[in-house]
């Protein structure tokens, strides 16, 4: 059973569903789940509450704050760490919940929310089981392998001149998320984010826009989530990474994954960072489920 929600979070609103496993007697484990950069929702997160549903797991999926159908303003503007606390929230109102057993919460992400289930799982005890899919490790280091060497420093100008431009009143400037041309501005300049976006948008996501602020790019080159990677243990942690992922480039997410400590578990899929959520997702949902299943079971 889905049934829409609202979790306040410092003064807005995040909006969501709650799916709740049918016929269950007792209290139910809880999972809760947040999208990638920019994504929302509707971007296929309902197929994974659904294996969870399905497996007598409870799961909270929510629209990121300024995203979707979640409050929060400047819209479009991604900050990671407002985010991680956004997560944390969203665990305070799941353990509330009629239904719920507290002391058995898991924590999933992908891509960008990838790397948060990595801080979260760190940093968060109440959390007892971590699936971090195709993630983001390190923000800086992606952006070397993104952005042209000769046009990191015009990019730094562009943030600098934001900055003042906001400082003096100005409303945030705005790049795409993905372009068609390989050379255009965007915030996730590869082909394949260009297909999956704008295909998936169309699809199943209206509310999707391609736009993000500009400062949300100066602040993924200083999230550095990975970092936290040796401090999940002795929470359990599943990662799975794509080995063709050149957009949270899968070289990073396997070196995070050896310095992670036991117990830990690595998925590795044969293909690109999207096909986890469609070409791959039966192989994706199903460990992630089964990881859930067998470190929040009773």
């Amino acid at each position: 059973m889905r049934r829409e929600v609202e979790i306040k979070a410092e003064g807005i609103k995040l909006r969501g569903w709650m799916y709740v496993p049918d016929r269950v007697s007792g209290a139910v484990p809880a999972i809760v789940m947040a999208h990638g950069f920019s994504a929302v929702k509707e971007m296929y997160l309902d197929r994974y509450a659904e294996v969870f549903s399905a497996a007598r797991m409870a799961a909270l999926v929510f629209d990121n704050r300024n995203f979707g159908a979640s409050e929060g303003e400047p819209r479009q503007e991604i900050d990671p760490w407002q985010q991680v606390r956004d997560y944390r929230h969203a665990i305070t109102w799941v353990s509330q919940q009629p239904g719920i057993d507290r002391a058995r919460i898991g924590v999933w992400g992908s891509s960008y929310s990838g790397g948060h289930a990595l801080v979260l799982g760190a940093i968060d005890r109440r959390i007892k089981c971590v699936v971090s899919q195709v993630p983001l490790v390190s923000g800086s280091q992606n952006l070397k392998r993104l952005v042209r060497a000769d046009m990191a420093a015009p990019m730094r100008a562009q943030f600098d001149a934001d900055r003042e431009a906001r400082f003096g009143g100005a409303a945030p400037m705005m790049i795409p998320v993905v372009s068609e041309d390989p050379l255009g501005p965007a915030a996730l300049p590869t082909a394949d984010s260009w297909s999956w976006f704008v295909d998936t948008g169309k699809s199943r996501a209206p509310s999707w826009r391609n736009e993000v602020t500009l400062r949300t790019v100066e602040m993924l080159g200083e999230y550095e989530p990975g970092s936290y990677i040796e401090r999940i243990s002795p929470t359990p942690l599943l990662m799975i990474i794509a080995d063709g992922d050149h957009l949270a480039v899968a070289d990073e997410a396997f070196a995070a994954y050896n310095r992670a400590l036991e117990p830990k578990r690595l998925l590795v899929l044969k293909g690109g960072h999207f096909d986890a959520y469609v070409k791959d997702f039966e192989a994706s949902s199903s460990a992630a489920c089964a990881w859930f299943a067998t470190h929040l079971g009773k």
